[in-house]
């Protein structure tokens, strides 16, 4: 049985060598659930998955939450449809799978769980279905697409595997039009920027190097540094450089704070202070990030988030 037609007969899981898989292994609703029962599921999985889910629905109003989770549990499904299958092969096809039922979606029929709930919030909030397209576009890369030559190659990855979820929080917030959009897109590139920089040893293990292959031309760092896991002086240089640019983006993104409901300027200050205390903890590390990814403390974040609510507050 094909992916398309076990989704079609089951509504919940896909199987992957005979076995059902759905994220973690959490129970799934069955096909055709009620909405009531789809948009528990989600919120479930928002709550087991995303590490900052409690304090990112204390800072929604509480309408938006659930429709929050309905966008979250979309994209952790095809985040782990991606992952998670141990073959660049089967991840292809099960993200093909996840796109028709996307489009079925668009068309008004809907029976997995997901699609279900997320149903609802495209046709309440007017959703279009690129950036959700977007989305599967950057996960099938990621299947074929271990190296980026150039700062405008990976910035056209950042397109859609980053920028889609801001268009899809200001089309939540009632607030999408072409200079919000601009400044959303600048945080979330800015987001995932920093993120390749905090990851260079996790993404090498996994045969990847997101960061442009062009700046470590420049400062003469080949992949025998990396190899080698080595923090030397050109290494350093290399990361400095696209620290530096993360950063760029970020501070480019400050006026959407002004700009946005005041329902979301909370979220979105928090978003963007806790990209910059990214910027500063691999700083604060000297560039070296093959002993450990360097994180943000507890007491950081929260004193980020003290922050955050005064800047949203002044604005």
């Amino acid at each position: 049985m094909t992916c398309e037609s076990e989704i079609a007969a089951r509504g919940a899981s896909f199987h992957i060598n005979g076995k059902a898989f759905a994220p973690g292994g959490a129970p799934v609703p069955a096909s055709g659930c009620s909405l009531a029962d789809a948009s528990d599921y989600c919120r479930r999985l928002a709550a087991a998955h995303y590490e900052n889910f409690t304090v990112a629905s204390w800072l929604l109003p509480s309408e938006l939450r659930p429709h929050f989770c309905h966008v979250y549990a979309y994209c952790r499904w095809a985040d782990d449809l991606a992952d998670e299958t141990g073959s660049p092969e089967q991840s292809l096809a099960l993200l093909d799978a996840w796109e028709r039922e996307l489009d079925r979606c668009y068309a008004g029929e809907v029976e997995h769980p997901v699609f279900v709930a997320l149903r609802q919030t495209i046709v309440e909030f007017d959703i279009p279905r690129q950036p959700l397209a977007d989305l599967l576009a950057a996960f099938r890369q990621d299947q074929t697409t271990t190296r980026y030559d150039s700062a405008e190659q990976l910035l056209d990855y950042c397109r859609r595997s980053a920028n889609p979820v801001g268009r899809l929080v200001l089309y939540l917030a009632r607030a999408h039009d072409a200079q919000t959009r601009s400044l959303a897109d600048s945080i979330c590139t800015g987001l995932q920027w920093i993120n390749f920089c905090q990851d260079v040893a996790g993404d090498w293990d996994r045969g990847r190097i997101y960061l442009p292959a062009s700046t470590w031309r420049e400062v003469g760092c080949d992949e025998s540094v990396f190899e080698r896991r080595l923090a030397a002086p050109e290494f350093r240089e290399g990361l400095r450089r696209e620290v530096a640019r993360a950063e760029g983006f970020l501070e480019a993104g400050w006026p959407l704070v002004d700009l946005a409901p005041r329902a979301v300027r909370l979220s979105i200050a928090l978003f963007l202070l806790g990209g910059l205390a990214a910027v500063a903890a691999v700083r604060s590390v000297d560039y070296n990030v093959w002993t450990g990814r360097p994180r943000v403390s507890a007491a950081r974040k929260l004193a980020l988030l003290v922050k955050a609510w005064r800047r949203s507050s002044i604005a």
